[in-house]
């Protein structure tokens, strides 16, 4: 489903780079990555989603990096994979929490930023991420529940057998 979705956001904006991030207190990983390559993580010092989901605001768009005093010096900027444009939406969870972002990367700067359309695009998209998430962690919880009333069953069954011959 992550790749799926970094798939479309990487051909609705026409950019070369999609990325779902996670953040934690060191680093960024990537739940899913199209056009990084192998790349999996990165320190979180360096991350632009970083800056996205600590922003008040329901987006972070920095149209020419370069122009930017946060990111200026990023070697992420100054050198590869040169990013000149971010755009990214806070993955936020039903919770509240901003876990990591959807976002979506160009070598060339973009000094209209996103249209509002884009804008509702990217959310939009970063809500189905959202959701995936969601679906994920309860089918997960649900696989973890059934386990754990197999393996009831067979302590029961143990016990209730081992009670038997110590009778017998």
């Amino acid at each position: 489903a992550f790749e799926r979705l970094t798939g479309l956001a990487q051909r609705f904006f026409g950019v070369p780079i999609a990325l779902v991030s996670l953040i934690d207190i060191g680093r960024q990983w990537f739940m899913s990555n199209r056009g990084l390559g192998d790349v999996r993580e990165t320190p979180r010092k360096v991350a632009f989603c970083a800056h996205a989901i600590q922003s008040t605001e329901d987006l972070l768009v920095v149209p020419d990096t370069l122009d930017d005093p946060r990111f200026r010096s990023n070697g992420l900027v100054t050198g590869a994979p040169h990013i000149r444009f971010y755009a990214g939406a806070p993955l936020v969870c039903p919770e509240g929490y901003k876990l990591g972002t959807l976002c979506v990367i160009d070598t060339k700067p973009r000094p209209g930023g996103l249209s509002l359309m884009e804008k509702q695009n990217l959310k939009e998209l970063a809500a189905l991420v959202m959701e995936a998430m969601v679906n994920r962690r309860k089918e997960r919880m649900a696989l973890a529940a059934d386990r754990s009333k197999v393996v009831r069953c067979i302590l029961r069954r143990m016990y209730t057998h081992t009670f038997i011959y110590i009778y017998i």
